[in-house]
């Protein structure tokens, strides 16, 4: 096995030595390959090179020769640019041109028309008769002041008539159309339209005299009106502010209280301000004050009003649930007072209140749960009690 192995290492020695062969030689072959044609690129390398240098040349040449003719064509071009604004130019002049004598062909016809129908006469006679070679007479203005100075005895001569001057006669023409637009058209109605216009104009004068008349007689009522009011109010006021120092200073022993005005030289928009000062307080602002003292300086002003002008009774509803004992023995003092001319209707649940009514009003319930309202009469020591289901 051993003889076999190295039997078939020969062999495959021998097969690698002739492939190495083979490839030396072909490796040979490609090298001698190798240098015919590196020795063929050197000439071509050498030929291309003249080559090259050969189309350089003839491309700078040709360069050039571009350059030239570029500046050429664009000197041509700015020459066509040139000669067609030229053309265009004569062209929009040759267009004015024919319109413009168009339009002169026109208005010469429209004219010669207008000629013959307004003053039935051909453009020729109208030329002949009135052109500009044919003098104007003197204008009015001129003839009335020669016929004003024959009449006042002068030496005048007759005004001679003027050569044709086409400024002033146009200056003359623009005047008499201006003073005919001012005119206007003619209205064969407008004497009807006046009247009917001075018609409406007098009767809305006559309304607007009657309107003066009745805003006058509005504006004496209103001063009345206004008159009457200061003269209630001011009346009003100085009854109620008296009233409230009374009325004050007996809810309040020692404490001052009065009425203010915001603007006394108005007393249409004026208002009214209250100033309370307890005994032992030096503020007068209502905000400072206690609830209390707050309420009792609101039933005063109430009484005060009331007392300035009495009413046949008065209806006042829990009006001394924040006043203690003594300022509600007060407030009964003057209860006293107002009843002595007026009925007073008062809700409340205050006993010392209830101990001075003349009758009591209540709703009560009994032991079955059912609400009755009682009433009871207090007359001297007496009572006399009803009940009303």
């Amino acid at each position: 096995g051993r003889a076999n192995s190295l039997l078939r290492a020969a062999a495959a020695e021998r097969e690698a030595r002739v492939r190495a062969q083979r490839a030396r030689a072909a490796r040979e072959h490609a090298a001698a390959v190798a240098a015919a044609v590196a020795e063929a690129g050197r000439r071509v390398a050498g030929h291309l090179s003249g080559v090259v240098a050969a189309a350089s040349r003839r491309r700078d040449a040709l360069a050039a020769e571009r350059q030239e003719r570029a500046t050429a064509m664009t000197a041509a071009r700015e020459e066509v640019t040139t000669l067609n604004s030229r053309i265009a130019a004569l062209t929009d002049s040759l267009h004015r041109d024919e319109v413009a004598k168009a339009q002169a062909s026109l208005r010469i016809e429209q004219l010669e028309q207008m000629v013959l129908e307004q003053f039935g006469m051909s453009a020729d006679d109208l030329i002949a008769e009135y052109g500009p070679d044919v003098t104007l007479p003197p204008s009015e203005l001129e003839m009335a002041e020669y016929e004003q100075a024959k009449e006042r005895g002068e030496q005048v001569m007759a005004p001679a008539p003027m050569r044709f001057d086409r400024p002033t006669q146009e200056r003359r023409a623009k005047r008499a159309e201006r003073e005919l637009s001012e005119l206007g058209r003619v209205n064969p109605l407008a004497l009807e339209e006046f009247a009917a216009l001075e018609e409406r104009y007098n009767f809305l004068s006559t309304q607007l005299e009657d309107v003066k008349a009745a805003r006058k007689d509005l504006l004496d009522v209103i001063a009345d009106v206004d008159a009457r009011i200061l003269q209630v109010f001011a009346e009003a006021y100085a009854d109620v502010e008296r009233e409230f120092e009374q009325v004050f200073a007996t809810l309040f022993p020692g404490g001052e209280g009065r009425l203010l005005l915001t603007d006394p030289s108005d007393l249409l928009t004026t208002g009214v301000e209250v100033e309370a000062r307890p005994p032992g307080k030096k503020v007068k602002r209502l905000s400072l004050l206690s609830g209390g003292e707050k309420s009792l300086t609101a039933v005063a002003m109430l009484v005060a009003i009331f007392r300035a002008r009495p009413s046949p009774f008065y209806v006042m509803d829990e009006v001394e649930a924040a006043l203690d004992d003594v300022n509600l023995r007060r407030l009964i003092g003057l209860f006293e007072q107002l009843r002595s001319q007026s009925q007073l209707i008062v809700i409340t649940h205050q006993k010392p209140t209830m101990e001075i009514a003349d009758a009591l009003y209540g709703v009560t319930m009994q032991g079955d749960g059912i609400t009755t309202v009682i009433s009871q009469r207090m007359r001297g020591q007496e009572l006399v009690a009803s009940a009303a289901p």
